[in-house]
């Protein structure tokens, strides 16, 4: 790839657990590199672990996209209506970013997460069982991997379960790389509809979960319509990417029968095996947009006010000058920094719910089933390339 031709993002994955190959020629020869957007614009894209690390920490940068290009489409824009509504905080800058973080945080700690283990398990074992009672085969994303983290967010939001299949429709459609303008205005405001009026319940049918705390709580000051923001986003946000986690995650394991043999000879390693999981797939496929806010000068390379740049997580997650032997699943390599979850001040708020639900899911998973093994074979297993957040759309089990 040339170093002066602005090219498009990569996107053609030669294996279903690799980043697109392309990745490694540019962190290798070009890691600061033209970029050229759907909208006709020209931008930047990062591959090296300490370029995009520096970038994702650097107030330099602004997180708004309503400023940014999208690197695999242009993002629709209806005439009179902001692209992110109130509340949407990952696409905010400080200040407002940080209130929300301040407002939110308390509801994600460690010790959150440790309180609320006991019930993830509950909720992993009662999926099991009726995995158990229906027999091989299963597909393990309707079973297992897209209702377990779906019921655990509605729980913690106070989202009714039986919503779930609505909810997850609308959000399929706007994490769909290709779907039509029209069809993400739908989605869009189907799901913002539903989420304001799920506030307006919680004002006159308060609860203890979190959405309604928020809606009670004076010292927020959040609006409705910031409440609803701030609702669609974590719910949005709450049970794709994990459920997406848990499906690759087990479709590499069982891919990988020793690393899986391993898994189960030394329970101990789940903490490192989900650290390496979540390095190893980095699921934001095409990446994390920021916009340069002065010159900045990036690796010898002059980003300009007003440019994109694209922080290829996936190709920073397999940098071998930071990992060694990085093509590799190794769920005994040591910590180091993986950007699965991005880096800085918009690190993902939800990383310990995710790692919690993880943590019970898949040992469970194993010892449940001690021989679950992929009911057809490998390159048979739909995989989510024309979405957002990669994974699998089926894994066919059985046991």
């Amino acid at each position: 790839m040339s170093v002066s031709t602005p090219q498009p993002l990569p996107t053609r994955r030669e294996c279903p657990f690799d980043p697109p190959g392309k990745y490694r020629l540019l962190r290798e020869e070009d890691p600061v590199s033209r970029l050229a957007f759907p909208d006709g614009k020209v931008g930047w894209l990062l591959t090296r672990h300490e370029d995009v690390r520096a970038l994702l920490s650097d107030q330099r940068f602004s997180s708004d996209r309503l400023h940014a290009s999208s690197p695999v489409r242009a993002v629709p824009v209806r005439r009179g209506e902001p692209v992110f509504r109130a509340g949407f905080f990952i696409s905010m800058d400080a200040p407002e970013h940080t209130r929300y973080r301040r407002i939110l945080t308390r509801w994600f700690t460690t010790r959150r997460m440790r309180e609320l283990t006991p019930r993830i398990e509950q909720i992993v074992a009662e999926h099991l069982d009726a995995m158990e009672r229906s027999g091989p085969p299963a597909d393990l994303v309707p079973a297992f991997a897209l209702p377990i983290p779906s019921l655990v967010i509605c729980e913690l939001l106070g989202v009714p379960y039986e919503d779930r299949a609505a909810f997850q429709d609308w959000t399929s459609t706007l994490l769909k790389i290709g779907a039509d303008d029209d069809t993400i205005f739908a989605a869009r405001d189907a799901i913002w509809d539903y989420i304001r009026g799920l506030v307006d319940r919680k004002r006159r049918e308060p609860d203890d979960a979190l959405l309604s705390s928020l809606v009670h709580d004076p010292g927020s000051g959040l609006t409705p319509e910031e409440l609803t923001g701030v609702g669609l986003l974590l719910l949005v946000a709450g049970h794709e990417t994990t459920a997406n986690m848990l499906a690759l995650g087990t479709f590499t394991l069982l891919t990988r029968p020793e690393q899986l043999q391993a898994l189960r000879e030394r329970p101990e390693l789940i903490d490192g095996a989900v650290e390496e999981l979540l390095r190893y797939l980095s699921i934001i496929q095409y990446g994390l947009v920021r916009v340069a806010l002065e010159d900045v000068v990036i690796a010898g390379r002059l980003v300009r006010a007003g440019e994109t740049v694209v922080a290829a997580l996936s190709a920073a997650n397999r940098d071998p000058g930071h990992y060694p032997d990085p093509d590799r699943l190794d769920i005994t390599r040591p910590p180091a920094q993986h950007v699965a979850f991005g880096h800085g001040f918009h690190q993902c708020l939800g990383q310990q719910l995710a790692r919690a639900e993880m943590r019970v899911a898949y040992p469970a998973l194993f010892t449940r089933f001690p021989g679950l093994r992929l009911a057809v074979p490998p390159e048979d297993v739909p995989l989510r390339d024309d979405m957002a957040i990669y994974g699998v759309y089926r894994l066919p089990l059985t046991w």
